[in-house]
């Protein structure tokens, strides 16, 4: 009989210690992809103004090497804010395939823990047969 306790309660605190949900991910993540959003957004806006400065020839030429420089260093301050904003949005896909791995496991977990606890019932209902005898 404490044996049949302790796998149930055993079973009670597996499920009671949780996972983390599809939910829970997206209040996490929904966040960080508005402000990589923000942050594309101005980096294209900012891009297009620097293109169309160097186009119109806006510059002289003796501010012309350095405003160069300048655009070539914010089109690579770019470039790097785009690839942290795809490796972001990368992870924040794979946290959502976790979750919904985690999800289904806890959905299994509990399938058996129902089952567990009908074998328990079982065993013990045996149990009091014997008894009987």
């Amino acid at each position: 009989m404490k044996k049949v306790a302790l796998v149930i309660s055993s079973i009670a605190l597996l499920f009671a210690s949780g996972c983390a949900t599809k939910e829970y991910v997206k209040t996490q993540v929904d966040p960080l992809s508005d402000r990589i959003g923000r942050i594309e957004a101005r980096m294209t806006a900012v891009e297009g103004k620097l293109d169309q400065a160097v186009k119109e020839g806006e510059l002289s030429k003796a501010e012309s090497k350095a405003a160069r420089a300048e655009i070539a260093e914010a089109k690579t301050m770019s470039k790097n804010a785009m690839d942290m904003a795809n490796k972001a949005e990368a992870e924040a896909t794979r946290a959502g395939g976790d979750a919904s791995k985690a999800e289904a496991a806890a959905r299994k977990a509990e399938e058996a823990a129902r089952e567990a606890e009908k074998a328990a019932a079982k065993t013990e209902k045996m149990f009091k047969l014997q008894q009987k005898k």
